[in-house]
């Protein structure tokens, strides 16, 4: 039985933290995994910056209430949920992920949770296991799954790798470039072709 297992930010929805940047004016926050491959450096990098600017959950929270998931994002998932079981990995935050989960009919996330204070700081976070999508996609397979992976930034290289097929999507052209053993795709009917026809093998 195959399972495919999506990133979120990139793919689907726009990046949050990019979101927050520009409406913040704060344009260190624009980093994301696309250009940080090491995330707890990215994330402590990310919480210094909130702390210097006095800004906590309920900002970041009002920017992703104005968020909506990417031009056929929508569409994608459900067609895509009508033919095969589809679980997103993501190392975004329970916090951060639940209101776009129900703009997108609320498929399964599987990512990680903020440390918060009374006060709103964040104060750190949780990862839900070491290397989250790899060591999932390496779960599935060990209770019986075939995993189809697709992702777009550094941090989506191990899951991809370690399915029995992998694509990237919308991906910088660094990392086209550097992995162009993978297909690469722009549009959702073209991944969406690509991860069923891998269903078939």
């Amino acid at each position: 039985m195959n399972i495919v297992c999506l990133d979120m930010e990139g793919v689907l929805v726009p990046e949050i933290w990019i979101a927050f940047a520009e409406a913040t004016g704060i344009p260190e926050l624009r980093r994301t995994t696309r250009d940080e491959p090491d995330y707890d450096k990215l994330m402590k990098y990310r919480l210094g910056i909130l702390k210097e600017h006095g800004l906590g959950l309920k900002e970041i929270q009002e920017v992703i209430a104005g968020i909506d998931p990417l031009p056929g994002a929508k569409e994608f998932m459900d067609k895509l949920r009508e033919n095969v079981q589809v679980i997103i990995l993501s190392d975004t935050f329970e916090q951060f992920a639940m209101p776009l989960m129900k703009k997108l009919g609320y498929p399964t996330i599987f990512c990680n949770t903020l440390e918060v204070a009374e006060d709103g700081e964040i104060t750190g976070y949780r990862m839900r296991v070491e290397k989250s999508k790899y060591s999932t996609v390496k779960a599935l397979q060990s209770i019986g799954f075939d995993t189809i992976a697709s992702g777009d930034s550094f941090n989506d290289l191990g899951m991809i790798d370690a399915s029995r097929a992998g694509f990237l999507f919308r991906s910088t052209e660094a990392i086209k470039k550097d992995r162009s053993d993978l297909k690469a795709f722009e549009e959702f009917d073209d991944l969406y072709d690509a991860i069923m026809e891998a269903c078939r093998a």
